[in-house]
């Protein structure tokens, strides 16, 4: 049976199944409250609503969320004409993780939020209502959507404690995607969850389907809240040492790490210790299980909603297969693991054997583990320490995956070009573009603010990342799906090691203002962002 023929409820409900249990005990935290940037990009809401291009430095106008070219943009999509609505209540309050239970944000009081899922060219209308303590807003992350829905400080006013905001657009490109709030380091509480967009056009050749989403958890535990745990990487990490890895010490509270180190990371993994890592909403000791049958072939799509690490992820007994990356098409490559930084999306296909078995995300460079279980047979429960031999096998990345020739972008030179060295120290933690910090020394976003990159309609472009730094980053470009290093895999998110180039080249056929950041959530909110402008 393909999995179109399925009931989409029940294969929500064994991809999905809430709750997380956090290692150790689970201690309440309370929710504090940090300060937001004012209010809009480009000034009022009115000026956007009006579609007024608003002239910037330099030649040409920018074209804002609310321009004539944003609309035109989305009636050019492909639509069946059917609007499929939600309403989501983003809320502050306790979440039973699996057994502990601690005090977070979350969507519709659940980790991870409510899937949702539509066909491709169906209209998505999401009702948001805050129940959170901040001003918030919902990025659809990797959706080629409308500009003025991308759900930024950059395209909207955010939406403040107690009102409600509605986004709606065509979902025209299928794929693995997901939602989260794109202010501050909210992403680093229970705010996420999965959008599906399929294509009922798909051949599908698998019986189940399986939706995975890993995590580093930190709030409410012992106290910790993101904006607490940003509040101590600013104050510097100068006073760090290049030892084994460990805690800074009780002055920050145990969460700061020290020589967290990964070669496949070419160096230092990430800069906070993470008390609990889940799957599914749940840590390795409660671990969520997915039930099928021996032989039967399953499509697992692989999603790190994570806010500083980087999960190296294999199925116990098992080969993957890998079909897509970042929600778009690849030629079939097989391989025992896979690593997956913040944000990205790996879709596999997976023929289950008879038993029980592991599949473990191991937190690269952190020496922890996130568990989920697969169970076909009679057998034991993994232990929460699980380590398949699989994870230490054959990892197939970027160089080994392309594109079908079918969804393979057309040759052609790159009509601009621009170099952005990612800069930043870890003593000082402060991380930007080209040596500047957003927002690039004004106290505000306005039209005047200078963009890294200024596009036109019609062109390709090429980004080349240069990372100058220590660390590795995982770069995102909202809107659009580029290629990787020009004949690499389709991505909307790739990782650069320290010491690293990296090319991505995509079409400009998304008009607006679109942001850029590396997606550690605190290297974002330490500077490391800025917006890439169409202009006319």
């Amino acid at each position: 049976m393909l999995v179109r023929d399925l009931d989409r409820r029940a294969v929500l409900r064994a991809g999905l199944a809430g709750g997380l249990a956090a290692a150790g005990a689970g201690v309440l935290g309370g929710c504090d409250t940090a300060s937001v940037p004012p209010g809009s990009a480009y000034g009022s809401t009115s000026a956007r609503a009006s579609g007024r291009s608003v002239p910037g430095a330099g030649a040409g106008s920018l074209v804002l969320p609310g321009s004539p070219l944003v609309a035109r943009a989305e009636q050019a999509r492909f639509t069946t004409g059917t609007v499929r609505s939600h309403a989501i209540t983003l809320a502050a309050g306790e979440v039973d993780l699996g057994g502990p239970v601690v005090r977070t944000w979350s969507y519709d009081g659940t980790v991870p939020g409510p899937v949702i899922r539509v066909n491709k060219g169906d209209t998505v209308r999401a009702t948001f209502t805050s129940r959170i303590p901040q001003p918030t807003s919902v990025h659809w992350h990797g959706v080629a959507l409308r500009n003025d829905m991308d759900g930024t400080l950059v395209t909207q006013q955010p939406i403040r404690p107690g009102a409600s905001f509605t986004y709606q657009f065509r979902a025209s490109e299928p794929g693995t995607y997901w939602y989260h709030p794109h202010v501050g380091v909210q992403q680093d509480r229970g705010l996420y969850g999965m959008l599906i967009v399929d294509d009922p056009a798909e051949p599908g050749g698998y019986d189940q389907e399986w939706l995975v989403v890993m995590d580093d958890w930190i709030d409410g535990v012992r106290g910790h809240t993101p904006d607490k745990v940003l509040s101590l990487l600013k104050q510097g990490m100068g006073s760090m040492g290049s030892g084994s890895m460990g805690s800074m010490g009780s002055g920050n509270g145990g969460v700061l790490l020290s020589g967290a180190t990964s070669r496949l990371l070419g160096g230092d993994a990430g800069d906070v210790k993470y008390p609990g890592y889940l799957i599914n909403g749940r840590v390795a000791a409660a671990p969520h299980v997915f039930t099928g049958k021996p032989g039967q072939r399953v499509r697992i799509r692989l999603l790190n909603a994570g806010g500083d690490t980087a999960f190296r992820v294999a199925l116990g007994g098992h080969t993957m297969t890998v079909t897509h990356t970042d929600g778009r098409p690849c030629r079939p490559v097989r391989t025992k693991a896979l690593l997956l930084g913040m944000a990205e999306r790996y879709d596999v296909l997976v023929t289950l054997d008879d038993g029980v078995f592991p599949l473990v995300a191991y937190a690269e460079g952190k020496n922890a583990t996130a568990l989920a279980v697969v169970r076909t047979g009679s057998g034991p429960m993994p232990p929460a320490t699980a380590r398949p031999a699989e994870l230490t096998g054959v990892l197939r990345g970027y160089r080994k995956l392309r594109p079908p020739a079918s969804a393979a972008p057309a040759a052609r030179p790159p009509d601009v070009v621009s170099r952005i060295e990612l800069t930043g120290t870890m003593a000082a933690y402060s991380w930007g573009f080209n040596g500047r910090m957003y927002p690039m020394g004004e106290g505000f976003l306005g039209p005047s603010y200078p963009r890294l990159v200024r596009v036109r309609p019609g062109q390709r472009v090429r980004i080349t990342w240069v990372n100058t730094t220590k660390m590795w980053h995982p770069m995102h470009i909202h809107g659009h799906t580029f290629q990787v290093n020009g004949t690499g895999p389709l991505k909307d998110t790739v990782g650069v090691l320290p010491g690293q180039t990296v090319t991505c080249d995509f079409d400009t056929s998304n008009p607006g203002q679109w942001m850029t950041h590396c997606h550690n959530v605190y290297h974002e909110q330490s500077g490391m962002m800025g917006v890439i402008g169409y202009i006319t």
